[in-house]
């Protein structure tokens, strides 16, 4: 049976995250829908590279799909296209190796999350408008304390006790791009709500709540504090998925134009 590789792009907003879920709308779930409106087939395997929450929107988000079919790559994404709704895209498809599977063989992940600094009238569902100023030097301070290898328990609904909750996060940037600040996290792994808490304490930091030291005691100690200040899932994307040899630099900018 063959295997496809998917780019996908979605908005997340009408959706309960990526994963299939009973009861509930979810991203692969139409995507799964329309395969078998396109292709007539009810077996076929759709893995993606990794879960978005609720809310959570993506830029490339990557799955590969076996499939029996007699399409191009080109004719299957054009009519895969055709039968979704209109906040979820197929980017592109291509022919895969049977040996390529996109959550396994993916070595990094970008997210992008979008601060507004003032009231958007069009992206609303897509930043996090905080209305007090922003100290950026102090979040990119702070930001550079959460680089490295941590536990980050206490930034994460995870279960220390059922999975480990130390995560290498190899840069986080943060960027003014005109009236956006820009942050971007990238790493192997992350774990459940845990860039959307990051986000929220370099924001508690902008606006002078918090001193940039006190992410080490956070990183240190338990704490309910970043539950507390958890940036909503309006302005997260999953950015990138990175294979063995994918160029690893690219610009950060805002998904919106202004």
């Amino acid at each position: 049976m063959p295997r496809f590789r998917l780019v996908i792009e979605y908005a997340g907003t009408r959706y309960s995250g990526w994963q299939v879920q009973q009861n509930a709308r979810t991203v692969q779930g139409e995507i799964a829908r329309a395969i078998r409106d396109v292709t007539g087939r009810d077996r076929f395997e759709l893995y993606g590279a990794g879960r978005t929450d609720a809310g959570v929107h993506a830029l490339r988000q990557v799955a590969h799909l076996d499939i029996g079919t007699a399409l191009a790559p080109r004719d299957l994404a054009a009519r895969i296209n055709a039968a979704l709704p209109n906040d979820v895209a197929i980017r592109e498809i291509v022919t895969a190796s049977h040996r390529f599977h996109a959550r396994h063989d993916a070595v990094a992940r970008s997210y992008l999350y979008q601060l507004a600094r003032r009231r958007i009238a069009f992206g609303k569902p897509y930043v996090w408008w905080v209305k007090e100023p922003l100290d950026v030097d102090q979040m990119r301070e702070a930001a550079g304390l959460m680089a490295g290898f941590h536990d980050f328990r206490s930034f994460t609904d995870d279960r220390p006790d059922q999975k480990s909750t130390e995560v290498l996060v190899e840069r986080m940037d943060v960027a003014e791009v005109d009236d956006f600040v820009l942050i971007r996290v990238e790493g192997s792994h992350f774990l459940w709500k845990m860039v959307r808490r990051m986000v929220g304490v370099l924001v508690e930091v902008g606006r002078g709540a918090l001193a940039p030291d006190a992410v080490t005691r956070l990183l240190e100690e338990p704490s309910a504090l970043p539950a507390r200040v958890t940036a909503p899932a309006s302005g997260l994307f999953l950015e990138r998925v990175f294979y063995r040899g994918d160029p690893r630099d690219h610009p950060l900018r805002p998904v919106l134009t202004l």
